[in-house]
């Protein structure tokens, strides 16, 4: 299995002893050893998975790298969290999802009505298996937990991911900047209940819900 580790906080190291990893298309930035490179179409699941994606919004153009040496991934600047996969599913807006083992199935799930950030509608793409995943956030991520007894509340332009047993809810009529006296903004957020983890970033998206 290919082993993936930070270079700081940008860049993505990926070591392949002939393993192979799925990352996003034109995010490699260098490599040494021997390495081949194939674009996939949706996401690696073919033309299901293509007319899927197209239909729910969330575009996902990755690639196929495979071969021996090490194998350097970045977006943007973005910075980079791991997330380790033991059989569990992880849900992650398209956008931010940088790389995975290629073994790790990918797909598009159905939320509810959480979509009011741009590009990422009703739906989201979810990441399951065993192995590693390479997420991207605008500022570094901070990592909530979610227990049974407190349930987290979120600002929909920060949402990068979620993992475990979690439940989302869309709850509209509160506004976060109404409370600091701003008055445009998003006029609901995510209530996740349950146990998990939420990954959020400290920036926001552009969102088109306005003030609902």
């Amino acid at each position: 299995m290919a082993q993936f580790r930070l270079q700081g906080s940008k860049v993505l190291a990926v070591d392949m002893t002939g393993d192979a990893v799925k990352a996003k298309n034109g995010s490699m930035v260098a490599y040494d050893g021997r390495m081949a490179f194939k674009k996939m179409s949706g996401g690696g699941e073919g033309l299901r998975g293509m007319v899927t994606r197209r239909l729910t919004g969330e575009q996902m153009t990755v690639m196929e790298v495979k071969g021996q040496g090490t194998c350097y991934f970045a977006d943007r600047a973005s910075e980079i969290s791991l997330v380790s996969l033991h059989g569990d599913k992880l849900f992650v807006e398209a956008s931010n999802l940088l790389c995975t083992d290629a073994g790790l199935r990918t797909g598009t799930s159905f939320t509810g009505l959480r979509g009011g950030a741009t590009g990422t509608g009703l739906f989201t793409t979810t990441v399951e298996g065993m192995g590693q995943a390479a997420i991207m956030s605008e500022g570094q991520a901070v990592i909530l937990r979610v227990t049974p007894q407190y349930p987290l509340f979120v600002d929909p332009g920060a949402y990068v991911a979620h993992q475990g047993n979690l439940q989302q809810k869309f709850q509209s009529g509160v506004n976060f900047r109404t409370f600091m006296g701003e008055g445009s903004g998003e006029a609901f957020q995510i209530r996740f209940e349950g146990d998990g983890l939420v990954y959020v970033q400290p920036s926001e998206r552009n969102t088109i819900g306005g003030d609902v």
